[in-house]
């Protein structure tokens, strides 16, 4: 039969329909551009992923160094206005100051002045002055200079306003007479418990400018206005419009000398997390770009302003994105490159396998009968290598928690100590400073009793050290007894200047003669010797020191602070609750405030060791320490402690002799 034209004689397809050799794979060719475009979108996929995650890096190593400089600048002003913050008032409480208030003859005002020239320099500040209620300075610092701000009026500025309300007036502004900037701050002089003027001092802050000129740095007034700047250029201008009722007020104070206050040419481009942004500051496209950091100081109303410039950290992404590419190019090189030699390979092993196929079966039969056995052999050897790896990791681990116990021991012995000494060590410095002022003016008595207290503070602390070397040791006496309402007013005695402008209350319960009602209040005259706990006295003291200093910490932003200590005695329990009217505390920080090193505050303001000292202390002595929240808000401790019947006399009061006075 022969073969028709569309099929072959052996059933192979007809010659018209066989491959071309030179014709075009459509198929590969569609393979090969689907493969070059998925190379393609990796390559951009790949950089805009390495750009993207190293700027965001960038950012946020931007963001952390910045914030630690803001928290280091911020913290190093601060104690600058700190330092200089009880000047005005010693000032003020100085006879010499409150005589030529109320009888400016020129013997006074020369006495005077020679006073403030001689304070002023030893102060370090810029000037010292003090003005009667006409608002016309009376006698300064620099009443030889020519700039002298004698017979100056200051009756529009607002430190004066707010002295002569009774309250403490802080400004920044420019100086009217010697046209320096300046930060202001006076309080009201009282004779006779009547104002007859303001006591003002002067700082100069433009050191601040330089101090840390490596990035931008500003600080503004409570409107936006920039008065500090390490940019000159940047003085004098606000970040933000301010309004007509706020310029006028500036400029009928003559805050910064009748100066145009413009707005920074500053553009917010993106806003990021945390109250942070970029900016962009000038016009065009090329202006500097900068990551905004900002920190309030709280007293007085400024703030810290931060620009970290942007373009290392464009430059550093961009640089790391071309890294990527380069990479990436070569990878895809290198696969190809690994894929061409990969089929040479395979071309060579197939001529070969025909010879091998007899050698490989002879080997496959062999490593069939070694297999069990290599098998065995690697199981035993993991199980040697993983033991001797358990028993290396079990020996450092035992020396890590020696090491570790040692150190926590070492670090809580030392925090401990700087923790409990620091309202004794201030106290010491008030009554010191008190008895300086009474020899002065010849009170020799209450300077004989201010040097009994600082006796007693003394031996007090030399209390507090021994009793440490208890707490560390564990060994503690548990028969000791103190009286509560005698621990209470050492501790008001102790925190008496903190305690200014607080309202105080002390209230008892003795379930087993009231049952009903409301508490009574507490007379702290009285010592209640029926108010015994099972407690050392001073550790007693040193816990109620730890709790009513948290509450002042707390109430100390409420406008009127207010903190009740509450007795109730029960039949075999003393419990004792310290309540404030503060913001509270929180429900995930709760469950953690005992725990050592554990802090709400600012850094440089607590260790986080005075709760966990004080509920180590009530469980030495049978006792516990909890905090919840207050009904009202706020916060509540509560000390329960055992009861102890009354004995002999309680062991004498060390503070029974500290002078009130101060």
């Amino acid at each position: 039969m022969k073969a028709t034209a569309s099929t072959r004689a052996d059933g192979a397809p007809p010659y018209a329909t066989m491959a071309d050799p030179h014709r075009p794979d459509f198929a590969n060719v569609t393979r090969r551009l689907l493969v070059l475009f998925a190379l393609v979108a990796g390559l951009a996929a790949a950089c805009g992923l390495t750009y993207s995650v190293a700027w965001q890096n960038g950012i946020d190593n931007l963001r952390s160094n910045a914030g630690a400089r803001v928290a280091r600048t911020t913290n190093a002003l601060k104690s600058t206005l700190e330092r200089y913050e009880s000047l005005p008032y010693l000032l003020a409480e100085h006879p010499i100051v409150q005589d030529v208030l109320v009888d400016p003859s020129p013997a006074n005002v020369a006495r005077a002045n020679l006073y403030l020239e001689d304070l002023n320099r030893h102060a370090r500040a810029t000037v010292t002055y003090i003005i009667p209620t006409n608002g016309y300075c009376v006698a300064a610092s620099n009443w030889q200079g020519p700039g002298s701000f004698i017979g100056a009026g200051y009756q529009f500025r607002p430190y004066f306003l707010d002295a002569m309300k009774g309250g403490v007036g802080r400004f920044f502004g420019i100086g009217t007479i010697s046209q320096a900037p300046g930060y202001y701050i006076s309080q009201p002089v009282r004779r006779a418990g009547k104002i007859v003027g303001v006591a003002v001092v002067k700082l100069d802050l433009e050191w601040f400018q330089g101090a840390d000129a490596s990035e931008p740095l500003v600080v503004t007034d409570d409107h936006g206005v920039v008065f500090l700047s390490s940019m000159p250029a940047w003085k004098y201008h606000t970040i933000r419009p301010l309004t007509g009722q706020v310029a006028d007020s500036i400029y009928q104070a003559r805050q910064y000398a009748q100066q145009p206050i413009a707005p920074l040419p500053m553009t917010i481009e993106r806003t990021l997390e945390g109250n942070a942004q970029i900016v962009r500051i000038g016009g065009g496209r090329y202006a500097p770009r900068y990551l905004v950091s900002r920190r309030g100081m709280g007293e007085p109303d400024w703030h810290l302003i931060t620009m970290s410039p942007v373009s290392p950290v464009d430059a550093d992404a961009r640089n790391a994105t071309i890294a990527t590419g380069f990479g990436y190019v070569s990878l895809v090189l290198l696969a190809f490159y690994w894929r061409m030699r990969r089929a040479r390979v395979r071309e060579v092993m197939r001529s070969r396998a025909l010879l091998q196929k007899a050698y490989a079966e002879l080997n496959r039969r062999v490593a069939e009968r070694t297999a069990d056995l290599s098998q065995a052999n690697e199981r035993l050897h993991s199980e040697v290598v993983e033991r001797t790896r358990a028993e290396q990791e079990l020996r450092d681990a035992h020396d890590e928690l020696i090491q570790a116990s040692k150190l926590a021991a070492l670090g809580q012995m030392a925090a401990g100590i700087t923790h409990e000494l620091n309202q004794p060590l201030a106290a010491l410095r008030g009554f010191s400073d008190n008895t300086r002022v009474f020899l002065e003016r010849g009170d020799h008595a209450s300077a004989r009793d201010n040097l009994e207290a600082i006796a007693a503070l003394t031996e007090r602390m030399g209390k507090i050290t021994n009793q440490l070397k208890l707490f560390v040791g564990r060994a503690r006496p548990r028969s000791a007894r103190a009286p509560v309402v005698r621990a209470l007013r050492n501790v008001v005695a102790l925190l008496q200047k903190r305690l200014q402008g607080v309202e105080l209350a002390f209230t008892l319960r003795d379930t087993q003669t009231q049952v009903q009602g409301e508490p009574a209040a507490l007379d702290l005259a009285d010592d209640h010797p029926e108010l015994i706990a099972h407690c050392d006295d001073l550790r007693l003291e040193q816990v109620l020191i730890n709790l009513l200093g948290n509450a002042l910490d707390a109430t100390a932003g409420v406008v009127q602070p207010r903190i009740v200590i509450a007795i109730e005695a029960g039949d075999k329990d003393l419990a004792i609750s310290v309540d404030d009217n503060g913001p509270g505390i929180a429900e995930d920080v709760l469950p953690r405030l005992f725990e050592p090193f554990f802090t709400t505050k600012e850094m440089g303001q607590g260790l986080g060791l005075g709760l966990a000292i004080s509920s180590s202390i009530a469980r030495d002595c049978g006792g516990s320490l909890v905090a919840r929240t207050a009904p009202d808000g706020g916060a509540s401790f509560v000390l329960t402690l055992r009861r102890a019947r009354a004995s002999a006399s309680p062991t004498p009061d060390p503070l029974t002799t500290v002078s009130r006075t101060g």
